[in-house]
């Protein structure tokens, strides 16, 4: 990932998704710096292709929304706000 703060969103983001078949499939993530690590156990080879496309989909998902929004979002972190003069 492009730094470890990224590396975490992308963690907390997928984490909240559950496995649809957490009786088959079992997913941990975790962050070594700003890298993502993924570990998946699985019964089949089949079900760990699919599982691994679709886990590859989202990660490229929330990689692709990173690198669009995250330079504006911690501008807009850095900015002084008043939360009296918010429009409505």
């Amino acid at each position: 990932m492009a730094s470890e703060e990224h590396a975490t969103i992308v963690k907390r983001v997928i984490d909240v998704d559950k496995e649809l078949q957490s009786h088959v499939v079992k997913r941990t993530l975790t962050t070594e710096g700003n890298i993502l690590v993924a570990t998946f156990k699985t019964l089949t080879v089949r079900l760990a292709r699919l599982t691994l496309n679709s886990f590859l989909e989202n990660v490229d998902l929330v990689v692709r929304t990173l690198s669009e929004f995250a330079e504006d979002a911690v501008q807009y972190r850095s900015l002084p706000h008043d939360s009296s003069n918010h429009e409505k």
